[in-house]
């Protein structure tokens, strides 16, 4: 195989046993580094972990690799677990975190660890979790960083050669293989020139038509189209559904494409199915979050086999799943980050910017940006297009339960890991001396609350240590033997509302099944308390209030409802119902796995998951499936 410059180098680190960082351009080659470390291992039969930061990343992972290295490949998440002692084991960052922790002796047939796109580091909710795990990466393992971009990629290696004594070397790739043409919509005038011209002033409408007719005419087609809520993603497609983009022969195809894809995947009598197929048929789809995961499948499947000509999706899309087009399209430059819309950041600006440009297809990429003057300042423009990307920064925030672990391995000695982060490394020392206080404040309220006593975990802390980011309410109503008295259904119907969040101004159920009114109560009383000692030690973000938004679909999904008549009773989209119920499902089979759980509990989480996991939760039997 032929390699750019950038891949020898390297692959000619990976090859003098150097652990790598690479930052790269979207569609540059990334995979093939991984690819090389794969195959060595393999040959070599050591092993090799594969992370991920999204599960549908890890899912297509595995079907990519399982195709070239057949039965050496397996994937473990929190839901699904194929060949989980294969040589090759794909499985999100969490789960390698979690091992480290939890049962290192697994991980010492691994020799490397591969991060694809470690800047996820910088995420504010879960960058902790990469953090963390790549300061306690086990002595004998190297690891492979993927990225689009981390501009600050140099001091990111020195911390790591810092805290790990070996080192760590760096590949920068600048240029894109395929060239972007970025081209604004504003007021309805398209150009190539963005300097602030009269018409940034003038009161023209962004017409959708008139930019669809600049991608046909152009040969921009297939097109992904990025807006940044999922309503809109199904009224801009919707908007389109007079046009056409396939030919008679085109039509038929992507028809029975989709057609066999439905019976594949069971969705033959699914409304959303049939509500999405008159788009299909002209070319068009949309793909977001609230979709069920199955019908997710449907669309990337039909936008891989290139019949699919135009695609409206949210920025999930870009997330390294491999889905390159021709154009791509911002409806604005401006998205939530949290709770607030804001400014795209220019990193995720070309995080999906680069979807544009198929390396060996195309010549150039085209990107078109909609700029809307009321919402952005021309400056604001410049800056997310033409700006640096923001410098990759830590999130440091370690979880109780990983407080628990640790200290189980190093007791009090554990509040030395915090000079070992990355925030330690490149903060100001009034932030260094914040992030140790938050750190001595979360062991003080383990101490106070019991999960650590006479300088052991007690059985709580044991049974905390293995629920993360749910331990305190968790371990709580265990501790008061408030969860070991729910049945089977309650069981299930808690681990729901444990993870649940509602979505800005949803109202909560007016009424709630019977057995779980006892437990709401319990529980809002415990987490009123422990928010209470929170504040009282300023920890923050505070713990996680249980939400029983979806109390009755989950009661009527394990009683064996279809989930047709489950949709019904609640408010959430069908694709995050299955997202909710699917992280129930880990929940409960992280507290399966837990040391010296009473029995009967146990059995009570076994029949609960087997109530849960079926049909189209059943994410195992999706990937079998795709």
């Amino acid at each position: 195989m032929i390699y750019d410059r950038f891949q020898e180098e390297a692959i000619d680190g990976i090859n003098r046993g150097c652990s790598v960082v690479v930052s790269a351009p979207t569609g540059a080659g990334k995979t093939a580094i991984a690819e090389h470390v794969i195959t060595a291992s393999v040959a070599r039969r050591t092993g090799v972990i594969y992370t991920a930061p999204i599960k549908a990343l890890s899912n297509q992972k595995f079907r990519d690799f399982r195709r070239l290295y057949g039965d050496a490949i397996g994937i473990v998440t929190g839901d699904i677990s194929i060949n989980p002692h294969a040589p090759v084991l794909i499985m999100t960052t969490e789960i390698f975190r979690n091992r480290i922790l939890d049962d290192p002796g697994s991980l010492k047939k691994y020799s490397w660890v591969i991060y694809d796109e470690i800047h996820y580091i910088d995420n504010p909710e879960r960058g902790t979790v990469w953090e963390e795990s790549l300061i306690l990466l086990p002595e004998h393992m190297n690891f492979l960083g993927l990225s689009a971009t981390i501009p600050n990629i140099n001091a990111f290696a020195s911390w790591l050669q810092t805290i790990h004594h070996k080192e760590i070397k760096t590949v920068i790739e600048n240029d894109r293989p395929v060239p972007l043409h970025i081209f604004f919509q504003c007021h309805d005038r398209i150009t190539d020139k963005f300097d602030t011209p009269a018409a940034y002033h003038s009161v023209r409408p962004n017409r959708l038509d008139t930019l669809i007719d600049r991608l046909e005419s152009q040969g921009g087609l297939p097109a992904i189209y990025f807006a940044f809520s999922r309503r809109k993603t199904e009224d801009l497609a919707y908007e389109l559904r007079g046009r056409h983009f396939l030919t008679p022969q085109e039509e038929a195809q992507i028809t029975e494409l989709f057609s066999s894809l439905c019976r594949k995947y069971d969705l033959q009598d699914n409304e959303s199915a049939k509500n999405i197929l008159p788009l299909v048929r002209r070319g068009i789809a949309f793909h977001h979050a609230g979709m069920l995961p199955t019908l997710k499948e449907v669309v990337e499947q039909l936008f891989t086999s290139h019949l699919l000509k135009l695609i409206f999706t949210t920025e999930t899309f870009a997330l390294g799943i491999n889905m390159p087009s021709r154009s791509v399209i911002f409806d604005d430059l401006r998205k939530i980050y949290g709770r607030y819309a804001r400014n795209l950041k220019t990193r995720d600006f070309y995080q999906m910017a680069g979807r544009a440009g198929r390396r060996g297809m195309d010549k150039e990429g085209f990107v078109y940006c909609r700029i809307h003057p009321a919402k952005i300042r021309p400056e604001e423009v410049r800056r997310i297009v033409f700006g640096r990307p923001e410098e990759v920064k830590s999130q440091f925030n370690t979880s109780y339960a990983t407080l628990l672990n640790l200290f189980g391995q190093l007791g009090d000695r554990l509040l030395d890991i915090y000079p070992l982060s990355f925030h330690f490394f490149g903060s100001r020392k009034n932030e260094q001396k914040e992030a140790a206080r938050l750190l001595d404040a979360k062991m003080k309220l383990l101490k106070e609350l019991g999960f650590i006593k006479d300088n052991a975990l007690t059985e709580k802390g044991n049974f905390a240590k293995a629920i993360y980011g749910y331990e305190l309410i968790i371990s709580e109503l265990y501790d008061k033997r408030i969860l070991q008295s729910l049945d089977v259904t309650t069981l299930g119907v808690f681990a729901a509302a444990a993870v649940f969040e509602p979505r800005k101004n949803q109202q909560p159920p007016p009424r709630l099944p019977q057995g779980c009114r006892l437990i709401k109560q319990s529980s809002d009383k415990l987490y009123e308390a422990l928010r209470a000692k929170e504040q009282k030690y300023r920890i923050y973000p505070v713990s996680k209030r249980l939400w029983w938004h979806l109390s009755a679909a989950a009661q009527a999904w394990m009683e064996g409802e279809d989930f047709r008549r489950v949709t019904t009773l609640t408010d959430t989209d069908e694709g995050e119902i299955v997202r909710y119920f699917r992280m129930g499902l880990q929940i409960l089979n992280e507290m399966r796995e837990i040391k010296n759980l009473p029995e009967e509990m146990k059995e009570k989480i076994e029949q609960a998951i087997r109530l849960i996991n079926r049909d189209e939760v059943d994410a195992e039997k999706q990937l079998r499936e795709g």
